[in-house]
């Protein structure tokens, strides 16, 4: 059997697929791997998160990455591969997706709300660190660009950052928390596009597997999970979709 059609049966004969995404899901849309040659941290020194806490000048320096990255944020749509995995949970009417990626193309992509836990935060908008007020980008961006000061929450004078886990800072307990519960449900857990390099976030699909699911790996390249892996594809994610479904 070819590793197309045992990918299609996995998917056929399973009642509850969750999908793990990274970086690799989302650069047929055109956004670089943050973590590749052309990535944004090879072009950008990360703001530890401690940094950003403590200093006024890591702050604006922040914010100043924040302006770069968003000018193409918007302007990203979701790819097959967003709108296939969309396709299969919607038709199983069961199922999740946890991402790494902060772009919010899975929700774009097809799937509500609740069919995704982004552990990593989203970039689309911003949150006090105190009071967990939500304010639009715009309206941070557009303050910035006048006042070149860090902006600060107007409800409680806290520090406003990205929806997103910055280096160093804890992981958010509830999204961990639900990742972990969607894992144990899963009876096949489907990695796309993630090296699965980055932890805790890596050992979520190695809970999976040791909680009885399938586990199949798709990846351009090879990850240090490949060999518990039920079933490894290393090609393009959106090519070997459009076969599948």
């Amino acid at each position: 059997m070819d590793l197309i059609t045992e990918f299609k049966k996995l998917i056929n004969e399973c009642s509850y697929p969750v999908f793990f995404t990274g970086a690799g899901i989302s650069t047929d849309s055109g956004i670089p791997d943050f973590r590749g040659p052309n990535g944004f941290w090879k072009k950008n020194t990360p703001i530890y998160f401690q940094d950003f806490i403590n200093s006024e000048d890591m702050r604006i320096k922040y914010w100043n990455q924040r302006l770069q990255f968003k000018r193409n944020l918007y302007s990203y749509e979701p790819n097959f591969g967003h709108k296939a995995i969309a396709k299969i949970i919607k038709q199983k009417n069961h199922g999740h997706c946890i991402t790494q990626n902060i772009d919010n193309l899975h929700q774009k992509g097809g799937l509500d709300i609740d069919q995704v836990t982004e552990i990593h935060g989203n970039a689309t908008y911003a949150l006090c660190l105190d009071c967990s007020k939500i304010f639009e980008l715009k309206e941070i961006h557009e303050n910035f660009l006048k006042t070149l000061a860090a902006p600060l929450c107007n409800k409680c004078n806290g520090l406003i950052k990205t929806a997103t886990i910055s280096f160093g800072q804890p992981m958010p307990e509830n999204e961990m928390k639900r990742a972990h519960q969607e894992a144990e449900s899963a009876d096949l857990l489907i990695v796309a596009g993630s090296s699965l390099s980055v932890f805790p976030a890596a050992k979520i699909p190695l809970y999976a597997k040791e909680k009885g699911a399938l586990l199949v790996i798709l990846n351009n390249e090879k990850t240090d999970f490949d060999e518990i892996a039920d079933l490894v594809i290393n090609e393009n994610i959106s090519d070997t979709l459009k076969r599948v479904i």
